[in-house]
């Protein structure tokens, strides 16, 4: 039942990304990744949003993180959850984790997929 319901909300956050994207791309233009942009901050407060309103809420069923924070967050934009992780640990006192979590994801991140193209135009 679980694997449904991160399906579930997977599918409608991979369908809002589209939609963002193609709007975006529509409206502002292709010379910036703006639909990007625009769904890795848009998902990254919605995913802040919803921890912290579920946080001191133990009666809401378990069911919707699933859907919501796991689905279609992750379906939406995995930034979000680099980044509510990143939080997370900054504010649990982990501020050498959590700045290594940030940059070295970006850098190492960024060198993979440079690595990754490269590899691919020599295949």
């Amino acid at each position: 039942m679980e694997y449904l319901l991160i399906s579930l909300g997977g599918a409608l956050g991979c369908n809002a990304r589209y939609l963002v994207s193609n709007w975006a791309a529509q409206h502002l233009g292709t010379t910036f990744p703006h639909g990007t942009f625009i769904i890795n901050v848009s998902g990254s407060v919605f995913l802040g949003l919803f921890m912290a309103f579920l946080q001191d809420r133990s009666f809401i069923h378990p069911n919707y993180r699933l859907i919501f924070a796991t689905g279609f967050a992750g379906g939406y934009t995995t930034f979000s959850t680099f980044m509510y992780e990143s939080l997370r640990l900054l504010q649990d006192g982990s501020v050498f984790l959590g700045l290594l979590n940030l940059f070295g994801s970006l850098v190492v991140g960024f060198l993979g997929v440079f690595v990754g193209f490269v590899l691919g135009r020599l295949i």
